[in-house]
C-alpha cells in the first residue's frame, strides 16, 4: 500500500482542496490483467479493462480515503460511490466521493499505484442546491455527451470570472458535476455507482448541517432542481480525445495501466 502525505491546502468560502504525494513502500504491488482480443484492441469487458473493478482493489481504494477522514472535523462517514467528475471543459476524471456528518469530500485516487493524490473538501452547510439533468452545450458547441449528471452548487452569489471559464486547469468554481461511471452496469458495482442515491443522500446530510451549522447571511436549506446540466465549452479537441479513450480513467491497456 501507498501511504500519502499533505503538500498543500488551498482554503475558500467553505472549499479545501488537499494535494498529497504518494509515498511508495516496498510492499506496493498491483497486477494489471489485459484481455486482448485477435485484433490486438482490448475486449469490452468493463472488469478487466477498468482497473477500479479489479478484485480487491476497489475494496483497498475505500479503505485508503475511508481511513484519510478526519473523524473530529469531518464526523461520520454515511457512504461511499465511485464516480465521473465533469469539469468546465468536459473533461471526464475518475472519483471517489464520501458523504460525511459535515463534508463531502471528492477523492483522486491512482488504482495503479493504491494511493490518495488529491482531496477537495466541500462544507455542507455552503451546499444550496443540486441540480439533476441531461447534458447541454452552448448552441455553436461541436462537444456533446449522453446520460445524466448531478451538479452540486454551494455559493449561488458568485459566477466563474471570464478567465477561469477559459482555463482548462482553473478549480475555482462554486459548483462540481458528476455523472455514471462505466462500471456502474456490474452488477456488484451498480450501488456503488448510484447517482440518484447519492445526491438524495447528500440533500439529507446538508439539510442536517445546515440546521448544526447555519452560515450567517445565507439562506439555509437546499434547492433540488430537475434541470439541464448546461457545459459552457465550444470546441474541446482534448475532452474529445480524452473522454473517447478514457484518460481521465486508471485502466489497464495492454500490458500497462494508467
Amino acid at each position: 500500500m501507498i501511504h500519502s502525505a499533505e503538500l498543500s491546502v488551498k482554503n475558500t468560502c467553505g472549499i479545501r482542496l488537499i494535494k498529497h504525494s504518494p509515498r511508495r513502500t516496498s510492499a506496493t504491488k498491483i497486477t494489471l490483467k489485459a484481455s486482448l482480443c485477435h485484433g490486438g484492441t482490448l475486449e469490452s469487458d468493463t472488469r478487466l479493462v477498468f482497473l477500479s473493478s479489479q478484485p480487491g482493489t476497489l475494496n483497498q481504494a475505500v479503505k485508503d480515503v475511508e481511513a484519510l477522514v478526519n473523524k473530529e472535523e469531518d464526523g461520520s462517514i454515511h457512504g461511499t460511490w465511485l464516480m465521473a467528475e465533469v469539469d468546465h471543459w468536459n473533461n471526464e476524471k475518475e472519483r471517489l466521493v464520501l458523504i460525511t456528518d459535515n463534508t463531502l469530500l471528492i477523492f483522486k485516487y491512482d488504482f495503479v499505484l493504491l494511493c490518495c493524490e488529491q482531496i477537495q473538501k466541500i462544507q455542507l452547510n455552503y451546499i444550496d442546491r443540486i441540480a439533476h439533468g441531461s447534458f447541454t452545450f452552448p448552441k455553436r458547441s461541436l462537444l456533446k455527451r449522453d446520460g445524466d449528471g448531478v451538479r452540486i452548487y454551494w455559493d449561488r452569489l458568485r459566477e466563474p470570472s471570464f478567465t477561469s471559464r477559459w482555463n482548462p486547469f482553473a478549480n475555482d468554481f462554486p459548483f462540481t458535476t458528476f455523472t455514471h461511471h462505466p462500471v456502474r452496469n456490474i452488477d456488484t458495482l451498480a450501488a456503488l455507482c448510484d447517482i440518484q442515491t447519492f445526491s438524495e443522500r447528500l440533500k439529507t446530510a446538508a439539510e442536517r448541517a445546515h440546521v448544526r451549522k447555519p452560515i450567517p447571511g445565507k439562506a439555509n436549506g437546499v434547492l433540488v432542481l430537475q434541470q439541464p446540466i448546461h457545459i459552457e465549452a465550444y470546441v474541446g479537441a482534448m475532452s474529445f480525445l480524452g473522454n473517447q479513450n478514457k484518460l481521465g480513467y486508471c485502466m489497464a491497456r495492454g500490458n500497462l495501466g494508467f
